[in-house]
């Protein structure tokens, strides 16, 4: 039974009669190595594309659900109901002359923006996509993810320290502050969901929650834990910097925020970054809340088909639900933000936590 994509691309070579073909072929270079490398960058590749058409594909969807809201038509001339817009986007970027302040750091200006979207692709690695379908299985899957997310806000306070604009620092600033604030609640939330699987694996927590109560209800961690879920919610949301927690680029107060003296392809960085941010945070609020890639079995499709679809599905979910709390919830203060995260979420947190211990203590699940 194959286990990761890696095992999944061999098992499709094999049953298409070529892989022994390819191996047999690098075996007798000496060179069996080089089959792994390529197979490994057909991975990081189909990801890579997968995750530059999600990010198209919500562009173009957020504008819709903003035009739902607002009783407008949102892009409309360019394809069919405007699905190339993202494309003619790209276009503009691509053609956008790509300026550095004079006053700017050049260096740090030019690499943070890659460093975010790379700190964003790295989440994706252990997040189960369905049945085999996960680039690597990683035992403390769940820790890395969140040890990754970290280096955001870090890449965003570089953008916003080497612009040499105030509004830019600011903004950069309040991300770190909110990351803070936020990553505890979140860590700790995730922790509760560990109790109860005793493992970090992302794999394992999908597994836990196979199988139904009474027959009918899913064993998904939001039945045992709803508060976590919550909680664990509010928490990414404010992670992600969407609105109402929008402080490190709100147009009202900061211009644009920390990337507002950027342009061009970089710029493009920091909003392919976003909504890729967006696909894997909900992907992971899925895998770890509600159920994974786990659903009714269909016969006669083959259950990596069908988790994928379930997978997917559940994850647009949870994205359509930010896209709607951005069209229609208000921003909150700064300190509003900071209150919420120190004085509310971490004790409720930490109060989850210790009912989570007791029940799994008691032998109650």
């Amino acid at each position: 039974m194959t286990t990761n994509a890696y095992d999944l691309i061999v098992a499709i070579l094999s049953a298409i009669g070529l892989y022994d073909m390819i191996l047999g072929f690098f075996q007798d270079i000496g060179a069996e190595y080089v089959l792994r490398i390529i197979i490994v960058l057909v991975v990081i590749a189909v990801v890579v594309v997968f995750v530059l058409l999600t990010v198209m594909f919500l562009s173009w969807l957020e504008r819709k659900m903003f035009a739902v809201v607002q009783a407008r038509y949102g892009p409309m001339v360019t394809g069919p109901r405007g699905l190339f817009q993202p494309i003619a986007d790209g276009v503009k970027l691509l053609g956008k002359e790509d300026t550095i302040p004079a006053g700017a750091d050049r260096w740090i200006f030019t690499l943070a923006p890659y460093i975010v979207f790379v700190s964003v692709l790295l989440v994706f690695i252990p997040l189960p996509f369905g049945k085999s379908l996960i680039v690597s299985d990683l035992k403390v899957g769940l820790l890395y993810i969140i040890a990754i997310s970290a280096i955001t806000p870090i890449s965003i306070l570089l953008a916003g320290w080497a612009s040499n604009n105030k509004y830019s620092l600011i903004g950069a600033i309040r991300a770190v502050a909110q990351d803070i604030s936020y990553t505890i609640p979140l860590a700790i939330t995730a922790i509760a969901v560990v109790v109860f699987v005793g493992s970090l694996s992302m794999l394992d927590i999908v597994n836990a929650q196979s199988g139904y109560w009474f027959g009918i209800i899913p064993k998904w961690f939001i039945f045992l834990q709803p508060l976590g879920f919550i909680l664990f919610l509010i928490a990414c949301i404010a992670e992600m910097g969407r609105i109402p927690f929008d402080f490190q680029e709100s147009e009202q107060e900061l211009v644009a925020g920390f990337f507002t003296e950027y342009s061009g392809m970089k710029f493009a960085m920091f909003f392919l970054a976003e909504y890729a941010h967006l696909f894997a945070v909900s992907g992971i609020i899925v895998t770890i809340f509600l159920g994974g890639w786990n659903g009714p079995v269909i016969p006669l499709i083959p259950i990596e088909l069908t988790s994928l679809v379930y997978f997917i599905i559940k994850t647009y979910a949870v994205i359509l639900f930010t896209m709607w709390l951005r069209d229609t919830v208000p921003r909150v203060r700064i300190d509003q933000l900071l209150n919420l995260g120190w004085k509310i979420m971490i004790p409720l947190a930490l109060l989850n936590l210790l009912v989570a211990a007791f029940v799994v203590t008691a032998g109650v699940i």
